[in-house]
C-alpha cells in the first residue's frame, strides 16, 4: 500500500486532550489505541482526504474553502466500527452541512482519494479484533465531546513533514 498524503482538520488543545482520554481508556482496557501509534505526528484529527498524492489545486481549494471557516465547532458523538476482520474504532463527528459541502469540494480535486464519500470521524484505535468490539464500546462510554477544529494541516509522508495550511485567528 502506498504512503498516503492527507489534509486534516485538527482540534484545539481541549479537544485533542478529550480525544487522548479516549485513547487512554482503550489502552487501560488492554485494547489497541492510537496511543500505541509511534509516529511523531500522531495527534487527534479529522481527515478531510487522503491519497497517494495531493494535487496543488486540492490544497488551494482547501485553504480557501476550509481555512476561511476556522474555527469550526463539531461534536464527536457515537462510536463507529469500520473495517472487516480487524476494526478501526472511531468517534463519529457531527459537523455543520456547510463544512461537509466544502470538504466535498476539496475531495473532488483529488482523483485518487482513498475512499469515496466522507464519513467525518476521529480515529481512536486500529486493528481491533472483532471479538473486542463490545469491550471497546464499554471502555469508551457514551459521553459526547465538543471539538473546536482550529487548524487545517497537510501530512506529507514522503518528506515526513506536517505543514499548517490554515489556522483560526486568535
Amino acid at each position: 500500500m502506498p504512503k498516503l498524503h492527507a489534509l486534516e482538520l485538527v482540534p484545539d488543545d481541549d479537544g485533542a486532550e478529550a480525544v487522548r482520554r479516549d485513547w487512554q481508556r482503550l489502552r487501560d482496557a488492554g485494547l489497541p489505541s492510537q496511543l500505541d501509534h509511534p509516529g511523531r505526528t500522531n495527534s487527534p484529527h479529522v481527515t478531510v482526504v487522503s491519497a497517494p498524492a495531493l494535487p496543488d489545486d486540492a490544497i488551494d481549494v482547501a485553504q480557501v474553502r476550509l481555512g476561511s471557516l476556522l474555527p469550526v465547532r463539531a461534536r464527536a458523538a457515537g462510536v463507529l466500527l469500520l473495517g472487516g476482520e480487524r476494526l478501526t474504532i472511531a468517534r463519529a463527528v457531527d459537523i455543520d452541512d456547510d463544512v461537509v459541502r466544502r470538504v466535498l469540494a476539496v475531495r473532488v480535486q483529488v482523483p485518487d482519494r482513498q475512499h469515496v464519500g466522507w464519513i467525518p470521524h476521529v480515529t481512536l484505535a486500529r486493528r481491533v479484533a472483532r471479538a473486542d468490539a463490545q469491550r471497546a464500546i464499554d471502555a469508551l462510554g457514551h459521553d459526547d465531546v465538543v471539538l473546536t477544529l482550529t487548524e487545517l494541516r497537510r501530512w506529507d509522508p514522503d518528506a515526513d513533514r506536517v505543514t499548517t495550511i490554515a489556522q483560526a485567528r486568535q
